[in-house]
């Protein structure tokens, strides 16, 4: 018997919280859970949430990222950036840069193709901010690596974005492509990055008159919901960056209005069931079957990401002056990969067609087990500094 949505919905739900119930048993993060318990139930193991059921979920996972992303964003208080100075854009871009240029070099060193090598490795910059976020609200983290780890997370995608964007230009000139190509390539990523916080900003100011317009708890909850949908919405059609976009709308926001820091605690209040749905639908699209195809350069990237990532996480912690902990452990909460990696690896198919499965089949595996180790890692790292208590 084929179910409705709806229906598959609400099995979603309770799978998302059966799931949290016993990954809390062995002391393991909820979005873990919710991942796993979705893995199971998708539809390359028990089949319960079926194939076709999973692809129409879409708008599901843009609404979730829409409201982390928002989320992340009322992390850019200026007074806080004051504080923290220009440490968290020099750590998300040495930790990026860092992933980039240490998978790409252990590629090509270990006899790959160079343009396979710096489409792949440009890939690597790339971090999924939900999973950390939902660890962070999770076990009320607080402290210096938290502190720095929201904006870093934040940063993250533009820093993907122009990695990938530089990195196809010479690899499209390796492969004999055209200046206006090449020229256009470049300028893409510039596009989408700039375009998104120019928009965001907009809106930003937009949804700040409306607050000051409509006074009640609920008309100012659906002028926020409204003005999410509709950065998500027109981000998609113009080619923005979404999650930059909405980050922007909401840094800009928590530096104008004050009526913010009252609506905030509301919107936390609607978006658990958006999270869980949404970690429950990303376990359910994750096919473990493709572990065993990626072979030597798939684990190549895995493992060199994660070094990149926590060598350049350090680095940048040393040059900013950052606290001694955030340079030890910020590195392993920037596991996660998803989305936007995902995004990019279908670009690549265009970019070089010869490997383009190739990168597909490397990611999608990649994912697989960022999502499942990334929320301990960020778990463990947090602890170790101090951040969460234990018990």
């Amino acid at each position: 018997m084929t179910l409705n949505t709806l229906t598959y919905l609400a099995i979603a739900l309770f799978l998302g919280l059966a799931g949290g119930k016993l990954i809390k048993q062995v002391h393991l993060p909820n979005v873990t859970g919710y991942l796993i318990i979705g893995l199971l139930a998708g539809p390359y193991c028990l089949k319960i949430l079926p194939l076709e059921t999973i692809e129409s979920f879409d708008i599901i996972s843009e609404i979730a990222l829409g409201f982390i992303a928002f989320s992340i964003g009322s992390e850019f208080k200026l007074s806080y950036l004051k504080k923290v100075g220009k440490s968290p854009v020099i750590i998300a871009v040495c930790e990026g840069v860092a992933a980039v240029l240490l998978v790409d070099l252990v590629l090509i060193l270990t006899g790959q193709n160079v343009a396979f090598s710096l489409v792949l490795g440009a890939i690597a910059a790339a971090t999924a901010p939900a999973a950390t976020l939902m660890v962070v609200k999770q076990y009320k983290a607080k402290g210096p690596v938290t502190e720095t780890l929201l904006p870093v997370v934040a940063i993250d995608d533009a820093v993907a974005l122009m990695s990938f964007g530089i990195s196809v230009a010479i690899a499209k000139a390796l492969t004999s492509q055209g200046e206006v190509a090449l020229a256009q390539t470049l300028l893409e990523p510039v596009f989408e990055i700039v375009g998104a916080l120019v928009y965001g900003a907009v809106l930003g100011i937009i949804l700040r008159f409306l607050l000051k317009l409509f006074t009640g708890r609920g008309t100012r909850l659906s002028c926020i919901i409204g003005m999410i949908f509709l950065c998500i919405g027109v981000s998609d059609i113009l080619g923005l960056s979404s999650l930059l976009a909405c980050m922007m709308m909401s840094g800009v926001l928590v530096n104008i209005s004050t009526e913010i820091d009252v609506m905030f605690p509301i919107v936390d209040r609607l978006t658990p069931p958006i999270f869980m749905l949404f970690f429950v639908i990303s376990g359910a699209e994750l096919n473990i079957g493709i572990i065993p195809t990626i072979g030597v350069v798939g684990a190549i990237y895995i493992v060199f990401r994660v070094a990149g990532k926590a060598l350049g996480a350090a680095l940048g912690a040393k040059i900013s002056k950052a606290p001694p902990v955030v340079s030890k452990y910020l590195g392993f909460t920037l596991l996660p990969q998803a989305g936007v990696a995902i995004g990019l690896s279908g670009i690549a198919m265009t970019v070089v067609p010869e490997h383009g499965a190739a990168i597909r089949a490397i990611i999608l595996c990649g994912t697989v087990i960022y999502e499942l180790v990334g929320p301990l890692a960020t778990k463990l790292a947090l602890t170790k500094a101090g951040e969460i208590k234990k018990g």
